[in-house]
């Protein structure tokens, strides 16, 4: 595929999408969400990890409110389904580890599309922004799932009802990111991190992601029998008995994603 409003690159495991739309703040448009979802689903195939960023000061300002529709003729609810929904769901349901290293802004839609991923990496200077409630909408992209699990019910209703910015290192204190970087180190910590996971159990991973998110609304009977059945399928992999073996022997295990 042809990107016109990404730029996708692929290297030791680790599917690299920039967002590239910087002189508009890499806001999201028909074009880029589509190419987004099947970047993201072309890279959980055949990469160990997907990371996405944005070019620029921003990471996404959100929904492009200049895409060549007038207020009068914007379909929200068409839009949030055919082009929204397959982009987060691709995201959500990537076989393989997504982070979002957030090097600036990120509002609206840009800061739930970042939430999407599995783990969020920002840089200090980033802050995250529900912008919504300022043009007379509620959060979408996904904003209303994520955001009470991520912090709680008041926190969630506060960043939507007061559409105030967020500072990177509030939201790594709040729980709604894994960590605040310092500028200087951001790159090398969100790189350093992809390739830890590109070079680690990816199936392991997977299995990861399903038990996680199925604890969200299992009982704890359920939750204990599906920990067992995956934790069966990954005892016979590849990559355990390789880290058995590495444990044994002392020396660092060097998995091969089977």
């Amino acid at each position: 595929m042809i990107y016109t409003t990404l730029t996708v690159t692929e290297e030791n495991g680790v599917g690299l999408i920039v967002l590239n739309r910087p002189t508009l703040m890499n806001a999201l448009n028909a074009q880029m969400r589509a190419e987004i979802t099947a970047a993201v689903r072309r890279l959980g195939q055949t990469m160990r990890v997907v990371v996405l960023t944005g070019e620029g000061r921003a990471f996404c300002s959100g929904q492009d409110l200049g895409d060549g529709v007038s207020v009068n003729e914007i379909d929200m609810g068409r839009t949030l389904r055919e082009e929204y929904e397959p982009m987060l769901r691709a995201i959500y349901d990537c076989p393989v580890p997504v982070i979002s290293a957030v090097n600036g802004a990120a509002a609206g839609a840009g800061a739930n599309l970042a939430l999407a991923a599995d783990v969020v990496i920002a840089t200090q200077s980033a802050a995250f922004l529900q912008a919504f409630a300022r043009i007379g909408l509620i959060p979408d992209a996904g904003g209303t799932y994520w955001l009470p699990r991520l912090v709680g019910f008041a926190r969630a209703m506060g960043q939507s009802l007061f559409a105030e910015k967020l500072s990177a290192d509030d939201a790594a204190a709040q729980g709604l990111i894994w960590a605040s970087i310092p500028d200087d180190k951001f790159e090398a910590e969100w790189r350093a991190r992809a390739a830890q996971i590109a070079n680690g159990p990816t199936l392991a991973y997977a299995a990861m992601k399903t038990a996680l998110r199925a604890s969200l609304t299992n009982d704890l009977d359920t939750q204990l029998d599906l920990e067992a059945r995956l934790q069966g399928e990954v005892g016979k992999t590849r990559d355990f008995r390789e880290g058995v073996m590495a444990f044994l022997e002392k020396r660092p295990a060097k998995f091969d994603g089977r």
